[in-house]
């Protein structure tokens, strides 16, 4: 426990590269925020370098908390612009297609074929066969009415 007595300003910096390293390496938006803290840290332990290391620990669990709530309160007023938003979400790709049911719809629920896939339906009853429009998505169930 004696090398937590030592840490200094510049360790701080480090954990702080590596955390950004870690953020292009992996998926999502979480290790910069932390990578954040650890910087901010780093420069309160340059100026105040008789900090203890329970501070230290404290301010950058502090620090991490408030860099991740910050963050997404301002993802949350200005959300991601993407030229693709349906990109991973592919029913929604559908919306507004008009296709060819390729099971009918009794009591509701049928079946259509799109592309490649065979997805489930739900929709007024109606004969294989008849062209319906995706009208809206509801988890893997495409929402259909008749074209």
């Amino acid at each position: 426990m004696e090398w937590l007595n030592q840490i200094d300003y510049w360790h701080w910096l480090v954990a702080a590269v590596v955390l950004v390293v870690l953020e292009i390496l992996s998926p999502g938006v979480f290790f910069m925020w932390l990578g954040v803290a650890a910087a901010v840290v780093g420069g309160v332990l340059w100026l105040i370098p008789e900090l203890s290391w329970q501070t230290q620990f404290v301010l950058f669990a502090v620090f991490s908390v408030v860099s991740i709530g910050v963050a997404r309160m301002v993802l949350a007023r200005r959300p991601i612009a993407t030229d693709q938003p349906a990109l991973n979400r592919r029913g929604e790709q559908y919306i507004g297609r008009t296709l060819v049911l390729s099971e009918p719809i009794e009591n509701g629920i049928g079946k259509m074929r799109v592309d490649d896939t065979q997805w489930r339906v739900e929709g007024s009853d109606a004969p294989a066969g008849r062209r319906v429009r995706v009208t809206g998505v509801d988890g893997a169930v495409l929402k259909v009415e008749p074209a």
